[in-house]
């Protein structure tokens, strides 16, 4: 039997893992990394038109397989899928985290003018946030940032990639 092509290997990689895939952990299939590159920019070329059904997309940092556009009115008709939810408030907190974070309790409490309490806990069990550590301040109240979750749901690469902000807090979703 043939052995596979290193744009196949790192097909099913990517296809097994079932998350964003970091070229570091690519490393162990054995090829140098400009090889792994040329693989999967090929790879890439290979799914753009959607003739598979899938895509790769580069995020958190890594590749992950997506569904293509043009495949997700199947996907929708026969999974139904339903996307997770988050209330405004949420979405409100996660955005204040995401773009001024490291960030305490009491901060996003004065930019939002309320309790993010329970919010936090919420978005903390979701896996889109974390404690990052302890502000210097009296009572080393805990500072929070996002995580590589918070990269995959949304789609990103990294923190960068996050649209700029205007003028005024993100996301301020009062009223």
């Amino acid at each position: 039997m043939e052995p596979l092509s290193l744009k196949a290997q790192i097909l099913a990689v990517l296809f097994a893992a079932g998350r964003p895939v970091a070229l570091k952990e690519l490393r162990a299939l054995g090829y140098p990394e400009e090889a792994l590159l040329r693989a999967l920019k090929a790879l890439e070329a290979d799914l753009a038109e959607g003739h598979l059904g899938v895509g790769l997309e580069r995020v958190a940092g890594g590749w992950r397989l997506i569904v293509h556009e043009r495949a997700l009115p199947a996907v929708e008709r026969v999974l139904k899928p339903t996307p997770p939810r988050l209330s405004k408030a949420a979405l409100e907190v996660l955005a204040l985290v995401a773009y001024h974070q490291p960030v305490t309790r009491a901060e996003l409490e004065a930019m939002r003018g309320k309790s993010v309490e329970g919010l936090l806990e919420g978005l903390l069990e979701r896996g889109l946030i974390r404690v990052v550590g302890e502000k210097e301040a009296p009572g080393r109240p805990k500072l929070y940032g996002t995580t590589e979750r918070f990269l995959e749901v949304f789609g990103l690469e990294s923190l960068e990639d996050l649209p700029p902000l205007e003028d005024g807090p993100p996301l301020l979703l009062r009223g």
